[in-house]
């Protein structure tokens, strides 16, 4: 059986150690993403691949980071009912 996780922090894109891996196709689009790249200050790599389709996801993640999810508070069994009626939320709405 493979282990999925193997207890190491994944290094963070576009730094020395997990460079940002793109394809592009002509030599006009390879400069205008390395300018971009240059820009920010991130590590790349850089292919030029006429017959592959161009492929600059690491880039849309820089770009684009995803937002951190908020959790909200949850509501315990024991806790003021949030209605404001002043009973316990199991006596009331729960």
């Amino acid at each position: 059986m493979e282990k999925i996780f193997n207890g190491k922090k994944a290094a963070k894109l576009g730094t020395e150690k997990n460079p940002a891996v793109v394809e592009v196709q002509t030599e006009k689009r390879l400069k205008e993403v390395t300018s971009i790249f240059e820009e920010h200050g991130w590590n790349y790599s850089i292919n030029l691949e006429p017959d592959k389709p161009e492929n600059i996801t690491d880039l849309e993640i820089l770009l684009n980071p995803p937002e951190q999810k908020r959790v909200e508070k949850k509501i315990g069994r024991n806790d003021p009912c949030p209605c404001g009626s002043g009973k316990k939320y199991k006596k009331c709405c729960g």
